[in-house]
């Protein structure tokens, strides 16, 4: 029962600790954001233009295109909502592939992993080829640029 007591009050002060890191952090966050100098005059200028903005209102499109607007939005929800309701309602359970068995022949299974291996190291070695001649003609280039440029001095 004590090694249980023990375990529980690491546990909490292990949370306590997260919790107190993560007041210090929002609290160095805020401190930081009130060091931000605040332009003067800003206050004034946001007011007047949400002023503007209310006395002036933009008006709402009128006519056969906002009929039209309405008409594609409409659609828009209704093929949402059935592209959604089609994905949930088709589509099985996802099917884990770790957990089957592709070979029966423990044998047959090594043999298919051993030449599926060989596959990989042979195309990771052609890979390492075209590096080395890539590298070879990053060395002649920069040699090329090192004459050059001591030909200058």
């Amino acid at each position: 029962m004590d090694e249980l007591t023990n375990e529980r009050e690491q546990s909490q002060a292990c949370l306590s600790n997260a919790e107190r890191e993560g007041r210090r952090r929002s609290q160095l966050n805020l401190e930081t954001l009130e060091r931000i100098p605040i332009p003067d005059g800003l206050e004034e200028r946001l007011s007047a233009k949400i002023d503007e903005w209310e006395a002036h209102p933009q008006p709402l499109p009128k006519g056969r295109g906002a009929r039209i607007l309405r008409y594609a939005a409409v659609a828009a929800c209704i093929a949402l909502v059935f592209g959604v309701g089609y994905h949930y309602l088709k589509h099985e359970e996802p099917v884990v592939l770790a957990e089957q068995d592709t070979y029966q022949d423990p044998v047959l299974a090594q043999q298919e992993a051993e030449r599926a291996l060989s596959l990989l190291a042979a195309n990771l070695n052609k890979g390492m080829g075209h590096l080395e001649k890539a590298k070879a003609l990053s060395d002649k280039a920069e040699n090329t640029l090192n004459k050059q440029l001591n030909a200058l001095k």
